[in-house]
């Protein structure tokens, strides 16, 4: 079959899981650059730092209980300071159905020694969330950026649990409206629903969380970047924006922008809304596709921001046709699966993408398809 190459191209194609699309009118010029060359220690860094920490807190409309803080590596460097610092008190369970999950769970096994109960389920589905034992410390990601799926919601944690619960929330902070009362570790990084830039991690330590550190010392040792207690007690400059290692004041002020735009849009409620919006169209472009399928099949546990899709007869050889001829023609970018998933497509519908993008995305996998099945056919 013949599809005609479209004319009209998103006017953004940024569909990346992460590095994600910049906020719509993002340009480099519009960071403020007064701290750019200053340290991170002087009385303008530590200001410009503790802003981020105010709109974060103020957007997630994050309870005084909780503390948050940034630290060094990203998301996979906050939820592994977690670990290293917290996991060892109590039996633990690992919750594994995409590649991050998989991966804390070698870490629990093959690096911490822990012997977890790790409950598995195959990309697209979830593990059984009735069966986790909340005597353990549970290990979960909230939202699966490699498998489109994620926990429908909070119900499933036990109010009266006797561990904590450590959430890699990534994909999920600023796109769905969380339970903090629920939640005594998350992490997540500015790089996925803000579009800010990679290498920071966020901390956020509930009030159970806080009480562990202070009551339990790890039976291994701590690299420095790791270490949040000092002297015997919490250090809490590293939720005032004392940083434990140095930072890119660049990254910060580029998230600083993130933040303000979603402030200006209307806060938490605005960016949940964009992420609604745009999770819809493309499900609408879904619908309208026989060779298009979701590959989280509940609709009540797939990811409304890093949206994965299972293409009919595809392999990987086709997959990574398609995504190059959408890169080519400038009309999708970096949207093949995750190395580890299915092959398949994954686009990311945060709130830094505009709706009428994934609406126009629609005609060109349409053409990325024929085009690829005909040259698989020459």
């Amino acid at each position: 079959m013949t599809v005609v190459k479209p004319d009209a191209r998103p006017a953004r194609p940024y569909f990346s899981s992460g590095p994600c699309a910049k906020p719509p009118g993002w340009a480099p010029e519009k960071l403020a650059t007064g701290s750019l060359g200053r340290s991170h220690r002087s009385k303008l860094g530590k200001a410009r730092l503790g802003h981020a920490i105010a709109l974060m807190r103020d957007l997630l409309r994050l309870p005084d209980s909780h503390r948050i803080g940034i630290v060094p590596g990203s998301d996979t460097g906050a939820f592994e300071m977690a670990m290293w610092t917290m996991l060892g008190a109590r039996p633990v369970t690992c919750l594994a159905w995409e590649s991050f999950g998989e991966g804390w769970v070698t870490d629990a096994v093959k690096q911490l020694r822990l012997e977890p109960n790790v409950l598995r389920a195959d990309y697209g589905q979830l593990p059984d969330l009735g069966a986790v034992d909340w005597s353990h410390d549970v290990l979960f990601t909230w939202n699966g950026t490699t498998s489109g799926v994620r926990v429908p919601d909070g119900e499933w944690i036990a109010a009266d649990r006797e561990g904590l619960s450590f959430a890699d929330a990534t994909s999920a902070v600023f796109a769905y409206d969380l339970p903090w009362e629920k939640i005594d570790v998350a992490t997540f990084s500015w790089q996925k629903v803000l579009g800010g830039e990679g290498g920071h991690g966020v901390l956020i330590l509930g009030p159970r969380a806080v009480e562990r550190l202070q009551g339990h010392t790890p039976a291994w040792p701590l690299p420095k970047v790791f270490r949040l207690m000092a002297k015997g007690a919490l250090n809490e400059g590293v939720f005032k924006g004392e940083t434990i290692n140095t930072p890119s004041m660049l990254a910060v002020e580029d998230a600083i922008y993130a933040l303000e735009w979603a402030v200006m849009l209307g806060g938490a409620e605005a960016l949940r809304q964009r992420t609604d919006a745009n999770a819809a169209a493309l499900d609408r472009i879904v619908a309208e596709r026989p060779w298009l399928g979701h590959l989280a099949a509940d609709p009540a546990s797939r990811s409304k921001t890093s949206v994965c899709l299972t293409v009919e007869g595809a392999d990987e050889a086709l997959i990574k046709k398609m995504a190059s001829l959408l890169e080519d023609a400038e009309a999708a970018y970096d949207v093949g699966s995750y190395r580890d998933a299915p092959p398949g497509l994954r686009i990311w519908c945060g709130a830094t993408v505009e709706t009428r993008d994934i609406e126009a995305l629609g005609p060109w996998l349409d053409w990325a398809y024929a085009e690829a099945k005909a040259e698989e056919h020459q």
